[in-house]
């Protein structure tokens, strides 16, 4: 298990105090209502240090090179970036996607998430300007209803402007069918980005 307390959370200048781990476990609910399962199983308990985010620890195959591996056309890589899309994850670095198995990728340290800034940046590009799948559209479809039933509860995890904004990304996705592009307005890649 890992077990980030919000007591050990330093702070950022652009967001709120004592937050991430609610962002944390706000991704983990977004993963699961659009059935993306990019994030592996967390929770919000109170540990040793205080309330905090716990998650399930992931065994990686050591055997997969993280160097290589994160620049393939990947389909689970292709979902973490949909999923990163939606979530605006200004810190996907290599080092935070989890390889179980080439088939088979989490992704972990999502506390810098929900901004409601577009603020993306990533280490998963390769998808920049690519049109959507049937299922990735049908699944941002069922994620956009999910999180409109979800409201009460993301709403304890992020605020009423970042809500609003996780909505209108899925909306913009939807509408524009294909994936986001990198600012020329906001570092497009997280530093360092291993």
């Amino acid at each position: 298990m890992i077990y980030k307390p919000v007591a050990g959370e330093r702070p950022l200048w652009d967001f709120q105090d004592g937050n991430l781990a609610q962002r944390e476990f706000a991704a983990y609910l977004i993963s699961e209502l659009g059935n993306f399962g990019v994030v592996p199983p967390t929770v919000l308990r109170d540990g040793p240090f205080g309330i905090g985010m716990v998650q399930q620890w992931i065994h990686i195959d050591e055997e997969i090179d993280l160097a290589e591996f994160y620049r393939q056309d990947n389909s689970e890589l292709r979902k973490m970036a949909l999923f990163d899309a939606v979530v605006n994850n200004t810190d996907r670095k290599i080092g935070h996607l989890l390889p179980i198995r080439t088939d088979l990728v989490h992704g972990c340290d999502h506390g810098v998430t929900f901004h409601e800034e577009d603020k993306l940046r990533t280490v998963l590009w390769q998808w920049a300007d690519k049109s959507l799948t049937h299922e990735e559209i049908e699944r941002l479809l069922l994620l956009e209803k999910s999180v409109i039933e979800s409201s009460v509860q993301l709403l304890e995890l992020i605020s009423e402007s970042e809500y609003s904004a996780l909505l209108a990304r899925i909306n913009r996705l939807l509408v524009e069918k294909k994936f986001p592009t990198p600012s020329d307005e906001w570092p497009a890649v997280p530093w360092p980005p291993f």
